[in-house]
């Protein structure tokens, strides 16, 4: 019997095939893209016939190849992006195209909503104390969906006159395949308008009254390993599956990752490196620091937490970098092939290239530092204007001490969460390290120098979040007990321990980075906000 998954990412949707015969295997995958469109007011945006379409393609193809039968699939789970914004009517259809968790255009209606009267963290006091008290967090970034409802309440008002449910991306996805409108608790935590306190477990009526958040377009809650419906006869037809196949609430990136990576028990750490980033620990009570911007944030297992801490991009900085650093953008070389596609060494991957390029650069990456801020950034410090720079630059600086010092940066970054971490907690001395970053064995080696800490890496690393929708399904069907279970079905496949000769040349590098942003935070308000305020005016005229 099998499993089948999907993972929707930022840019991209993988269906993955695992078996739950004699232990969780992955059996095949296959991954088809979509776009990201990004608006010059902030504003960031999906489509969700593109999702379906990469649905479609992805389905079709596994079966093909692997030659399985609808009928042996047992469920079907997701693992997916989270704090979109997806508005349909009451026939399921989106009113507009989803807002990606990325979208940062709402900070008008989030200063008018909460910042006013004596503030915390820019929050008005009463408001915060309440949030805190109901749902252990607070909203506090222009990206959360609540932001983005607010703005289509204020900007849009026809479409918002014709909601029937404020969905997520994956919530979207099941309501189309099952015709069943709802939230898992992790998604609906995100939204800062669940009560998370024990035995609520609900929406809040005090939050939506606070926030002006009209109830009747919220879903209803459902537990991640819940069978939300069976798959209807239409989406089953046009996706080749078998209809009244079980189709289950699952987990967003968030929640599922850390399943997938084997860290469920108390105190356990993992680092997940994709387009975005983030650390995570796993503890047994709500905390949140304000001053970090961390929060303990629900999950698929009942009685425990993800204490998350979140970087806007992460593998996206090594992607610009491929995009605009390594690739001849300006075609000054006319007779130059990447190594990727040409003849000689097709079976190279481009990023396996500058990984082995990078390796050559001493650690420090001759004083360059780097600040992996491209799309503003979440954790320790809450900034839809900081940027991306390069510190540090001289005439003797190459490309690949460029490229090095956006590896490093990344690691600074993910360093500088670990610790904010601690100070509310203890992390793992063994960090699980997983995503597309950790394929790289040049990356795992810096994370560990930088960090000081032990890094394993696991062989499903880069669909690890699938794996862990998988174990929802093998839990659901009676092949797993638990997802405590989990640590004994992930396979380690490589160690890192801490080179101590490089500590000096990163904890020195390391001190640096922290102060960019305090030394910057201004200049970046005034190039940005005045691009945003300019780029506005010219719209408008």
């Amino acid at each position: 019997m099998y499993a089948l998954t999907y993972d929707i990412g930022t840019t991209g949707l993988k269906s993955c095939l695992f078996s739950l015969e004699d232990q969780i295997r992955q059996v095949a995958g296959h991954y088809a893209t979509y776009n990201l469109y990004i608006l010059d007011n902030g504003g960031a945006e999906q489509d969700t016939e593109e999702w379906w379409e990469a649905m479609e393609i992805c389905t079709q193809n596994i079966l093909k190849k692997t030659g399985i039968s609808p009928d042996e699939i047992q469920g079907i789970a997701f693992c997916s992006q989270m704090q979109g914004l997806v508005l349909v009517d009451e026939n399921g259809k989106a009113l507009r195209r989803p807002m990606s968790y990325m979208d940062q255009r709402a900070e008008t209606e989030m200063m008018e909503t909460e910042n006013f009267g004596p503030t915390v963290a820019g929050v008005n006091a009463r408001m915060l104390a309440k949030s805190l008290r109901i749902t252990h967090a607070a909203s506090t970034s222009v990206k959360d969906p609540l932001w983005k409802y607010k703005w289509v309440q204020k900007n849009e008002p026809d479409i918002y006159g014709r909601i029937h449910k404020w969905l997520d991306v994956k919530e979207y996805l099941i309501g189309r395949m099952t015709g069943k409108y709802i939230m898992t608790p992790d998604s609906a935590y995100a939204t800062f308008l669940y009560d998370s306190r024990p035995g609520r477990n609900c929406w809040s009526k005090e939050l939506c009254q606070m926030y002006g958040v009209d109830m009747r377009h919220l879903p209803d809650i459902v537990d991640c390993g819940q069978v939300v419906g069976p798959l209807l006869e239409e989406p089953g037809v046009r996706l080749g599956l078998k209809p009244g196949t079980p189709v289950y609430g699952s987990g967003g990136d968030a929640t599922l990752i850390g399943i997938g990576a084997g860290s469920t028990s108390i105190g356990e750490t993992h680092v997940y490196w994709g387009t975005s980033g983030w650390v995570g620990t796993v503890i047994d009570k709500q905390l949140v620091d304000l001053g970090n911007m961390i929060a303990g944030i629900v999950g698929a297992q009942n009685g425990k937490y993800n204490y998350f801490a979140e970087m806007e991009t992460a593998g996206k900085c090594f992607e610009w970098v491929k995009d605009h650093l390594v690739l001849d953008e300006i075609n000054i070389y006319l007779q130059k092939t990447d190594v990727e596609h040409s003849v000689e060494a097709k079976y190279i991957s481009l990023y396996d290239y500058m990984s082995s390029e990078v390796n050559k650069v001493p650690p420090g990456s001759g004083g360059v530092v780097f600040t992996p801020w491209l799309h503003g950034n979440r954790c320790p410090f809450e900034d839809p204007y900081a940027a991306g720079m390069f510190f540090n630059i001289r005439l003797d600086t190459k490309k690949r001490e460029l490229i090095r010092a956006v590896i490093e940066g990344i690691c600074y970054h993910l360093r500088w969460m670990l610790e904010c971490q601690d100070q509310k907690i203890k992390t793992s001395e063994t960090i699980r390290f997983v995503g597309g970053g950790s394929l790289s064995e040049v990356t795992s080696q810096i994370l560990a120098d930088i960090t000081g800490r032990r890094i394993e890496t696991i062989k499903q690393a880069k669909d690890v979040g699938a794996l862990g929708a998988a174990m929802l399904v093998a839990k659901g069907s009676g092949y797993m007990t638990s997802l405590e279970k989990a640590k004994d079905m992930v396979e380690v496949e490589r160690v890192y321990e801490p080179n101590k000769d490089n500590q000096f040349i990163y904890d020195r590098a390391y001190r640096t980075f922290k102060r960019l942003y305090k030394t910057n935070r201004k200049n970046f308000r005034l190039m940005n906000r005045e691009k945003e305020d300019a780029d506005g005016r010219k719209r408008n005229s």
